[in-house]
């Protein structure tokens, strides 16, 4: 494929066509998502829909409305899970391994990072307007902050959408995501009803996640409630690496190992210029680590938990791994623009853009050949038109 721009916005928009659902609810709603992936992701993911909506507004802004109404559709309270299975129920396997407390539930109990106010301040305008984005911001400092300073903590690996990401090895060990020991995960946090004072009573471990409080610290902003940035510094910034790194409870005595959301803060537009250079001129930078070939790795590349591919243990499927995934890439490229870095992102937008010329938008990329790996047409690659 032509890495043109005009080539590259056409196959952007034939993907986010392509992966759009609709229909009705037996009350009238009619919904109307992008699906990640044709095939193996079929219903909405909270995060991945937020990333679609930016993406639609370069084609149609009704869809980038239409995509986020439906998250607060399926609101309940104020909270908004995981995944939202509209017409298209739970089924199969995945009954055992997502985060649902009954096999009729509308969406899982689990969270995802919530963004969904800073997407709605892209892509469609002032969520402070929208009565259910208050509340959803409502449910979650009542509900998932942990400490009263406005940083939220998550229950699972997944609720940081890293999944199987190194970072969490440590921390649920043999109960990590992907791992045999995961379903007891899921049973005993359905069992407490994902409630994150129940879970951090019997022993947690809960995690405050530095991605997951970069997102809603840029939601918190754009819904005027104030940046977090000043917490995340205080909390999880270390001054002798010059890296965030998230908060373990019960406290953590294994290093933990680093990965780009060590960089996330980047994204952050309030983040103190000194802290920034640092992060980019000590270790984004680094060609052993993060400055590779195909662009930013999820796993810097000399630790030893880097790989290129998804496989891992008894060939389970392990994301988050070390692959290039193109929504991680646009926050670091943020970063780099704002701090005035603007050779090196352009760089990072033409490595991104042969990447999808060669291979397509596909969910991730082999960080040394910009080979295309996991699912094809996948929605939030098409954040490459951030780029462009």
């Amino acid at each position: 494929m032509s890495t043109e721009p005009g080539a590259v916005r056409a196959l952007c928009a034939r993907v986010l066509e392509g992966n759009w659902r609709e229909g009705y609810m037996p009350d009238g709603f009619h919904f109307g998502y992008t699906s990640p992936s044709p095939h193996h992701y079929p219903w909405q993911w909270y995060w991945d829909s937020c990333f679609a909506a930016i993406a639609w507004r370069h084609f149609d802004p009704a869809r980038s409305r239409r995509e986020l109404e439906s998250l607060l559709a399926a609101s309940t309270e104020g909270f908004i899970g995981h995944t939202i299975f509209w017409n298209l129920p739970l089924r199969g396997p995945r009954r055992f391994t997502y985060n649902v407390t009954s096999p009729q539930a509308r969406m899982t109990s689990s969270i995802q990072p919530p963004l969904l106010a800073w997407a709605w301040s892209l892509a469609v305008g002032d969520p402070a307007a929208e009565p259910e984005i208050v509340r959803h911001h409502n449910w979650l400092e009542q509900n998932r902050d942990l400490d009263g300073d406005g940083l939220l903590w998550i229950v699972q690996p997944d609720e940081s959408g890293l999944d199987a990401s190194p970072q969490f090895d440590p921390i649920w060990r043999l109960r990590a995501h992907s791992l045999p020991g995961f379903l007891l995960l899921v049973r005993r946090n359905r069992r407490l009803g994902y409630d994150l004072r129940r879970i951090a009573a019997a022993g947690g471990p809960v995690v405050c996640d530095v991605l997951t409080n970069v997102l809603y610290s840029l939601a918190r902003s754009a819904l005027g409630r104030g940046s977090l940035t000043e917490s995340l510094i205080t909390r999880c910034y270390d001054e002798r690496t010059g890296l965030f790194q998230s908060l373990v409870r019960p406290t953590l005595r294994s290093r933990i190992p680093v990965t780009w959301t060590a960089l996330a803060p980047l994204a952050l537009p309030d983040l103190p210029e000194e802290i920034g250079r640092r992060l980019v001129e000590e270790h984004l930078l680094d060609p052993g680590r993060f400055w590779l070939p195909a662009g930013v790795p999820s796993v810097a590349a000399d630790e030893p938990s880097f790989q290129r591919g998804d496989r891992g243990l008894l060939g389970l499927h392990r994301y988050w791994r070390g692959p290039v995934w193109i929504n991680a890439v646009w926050m670091i490229w943020l970063g780099l623009k704002r701090l005035g870095y603007d050779e090196q992102a352009a760089d990072l937008a033409a490595r991104t853009l042969r990447n999808v010329s060669r291979s397509g938008l596909r969910e991730y990329y082999d960080p040394l050949d910009a080979s295309g790996m996991g699912q094809e047409d996948f929605a939030w690659s098409t954040l490459v038109l951030e780029m462009l």
